[in-house]
């Protein structure tokens, strides 16, 4: 998609085309924790139709919403009241400002409900992530068992135009992707690296970001084996940091995209390097990749393919390996049984964030991976250290909100944004979510 879509589902209702650039300025630094507020009257309806208005009534579900969540909040002592303080020494808080909105949204489309509302600004917390962190540690909870069967109530099917069809997956990389380079240097570090660091020593610095980031790659290069002279395919090619560093190391680096924004940028950045005979960077989807490459490196590109094309992923990194290649790839994980619940289900992340996108549970990479031909040589799990990231990421964007307002996102994206990396942030510490290094190999290992 190279327009932004005023459409109900999907991110790209909020881009405004003047944040599409290529730039990549230095932010201001400003500080604040509380996103900032916002009145359902003043959002923009042609941007954010489910946040502007509310849903139709539905009272029974409603009650029924209000009684769980109402139970729930008050259970793991989360609820303050209207005009009181987000965090107290007891723990992290949410405030209700509109109670009857919020239990509407709830009733009538759940978990979307539960973050549309806190668009538009019906709730909010002095401590979001530590809320949605207590929430995501008691998820199994919070319903009690007998009514888990009403779930299909609160839940719908993902759009089928969010498939990850050659056409499709252009349009959901640009739709998150294309946002807008400034965008992203607002909240990364100066790496530009959009995927989980590795830390020396908790808890993590902002200074440490870039070096963690450093060795979260040259881990994977490592893994992979890459060297002097190494013919490296990378699939997803970020700002192009990864290659940068492989090329650094001598090796010849061919890397994919379905974003013009990053590619533009990683071009830019690899040849300001020097390094522009060492890599090539096509804007191209991973099923079309040529060659055979003696490794083959792919970071948290996965839960962009969807379930339905993770058959085509594997081959598609068996074929592009090189005998005795290896294969070194970075995945975020979830539970396969809630991957299963996951993957039939419209999200608020799979709207707002990562339109067609599913992250895959171990089980469902081991046994696709196998399926392909493929062993997994090395299999090493560092969750922690992704919920350390994403709280730095989320404390650089609210520091830099300036300079994000002057890209012109508006306030309800910028909560949205914050929402995501909290929420995120949270499925990390409570270990919902896990993240892992894997080496794959061709062939049954031994």
């Amino acid at each position: 998609m190279t327009q932004p879509a005023t459409t109900s589902h999907g991110l790209a209702a909020g881009i405004p085309p003047q944040a599409k650039t290529r730039r990549n300025p230095q932010a201001a630094q400003e500080t604040g924790s509380v996103a900032p507020a916002v009145r359902r009257a003043d959002v923009d309806a042609g941007r954010w139709p489910d946040v502007a208005r509310l849903p139709s009534p539905a009272p029974g579900r409603t009650a029924v919403a209000g009684y769980l969540v109402g139970r729930a909040l008050d259970r793991l002592a989360l609820t303050a009241p209207a005009g009181g303080t987000g965090a107290t020494a007891a723990g992290p808080r949410l405030t209700l400002h509109d109670p009857d909105a919020f239990r509407r949204r709830i009733g009538r489309h759940g978990l979307i409900g539960f973050g549309e509302s806190y668009m538009a600004g019906e709730w909010d917390s002095d401590d979001l992530a530590g809320v949605l962190t207590v929430l995501a540690a008691h998820v199994d909870e919070l319903v009690p068992a007998p009514l888990r069967r009403l779930r299909g109530l609160w839940v719908s099917a993902r759009p089928g135009a969010d498939r990850n069809t050659r056409a499709g997956a252009r349009d959901n990389i640009q739709r998150h992707y294309d946002l807008s380079n400034d965008l992203f240097a607002a909240f990364l570090d100066p790496t530009l690296t959009y995927s989980s660091a590795v830390f020396s020593g908790f808890p993590a610095r902002s200074a440490s970001l870039a070096s963690a980031q450093h060795r979260k790659t040259d881990r994977l290069l490592d893994l992979a084996g890459v060297e002097e002279g190494t013919r490296l395919l990378e699939i997803g090619t970020g700002w192009g940091e990864l290659a940068l560093r492989a090329a650094a190391r001598g090796a010849r680096v061919t890397t994919l995209t379905l974003s013009a924004e990053q590619a533009a940028l990683a071009r830019e950045r690899i040849g300001a390097a020097g390094f522009a005979d060492r890599v090539d960077v096509q804007l191209r989807d991973y099923r079309d990749a040529e060659g055979r490459h003696d490794a083959v490196i792919s970071v948290e590109m996965i839960e962009a393919v969807g379930a339905e094309y993770w058959p085509s992923y594997f081959t598609a990194l068996r074929r592009a390996l090189a005998p005795g290649g290896r294969i070194a790839l970075q995945a975020i994980t979830m539970g396969h049984r809630q991957m299963l619940h996951t993957a039939a289900t419209h999200t608020f992340i799979s709207k707002y964030v990562f339109p067609g996108g599913l992250i895959p549970s171990r089980r469902a990479i081991a046994e696709q991976s196998a399926a392909a031909g493929l062993s997994t040589v090395v299999d090493h799990g560092y969750g922690r250290h992704y919920a350390e990231t994403l709280r730095l990421w989320r404390e650089r964007f609210t520091a830099n909100r300036p300079a994000v307002t002057a890209l012109g996102f508006d306030t309800v994206f910028q909560r949205m944004w914050e929402f995501y990396l909290a929420y995120s942030e949270a499925g990390f510490r409570s270990r919902y979510l896990d993240v892992r290094q894997l080496l794959l190999t061709e062939g049954t290992r031994a």
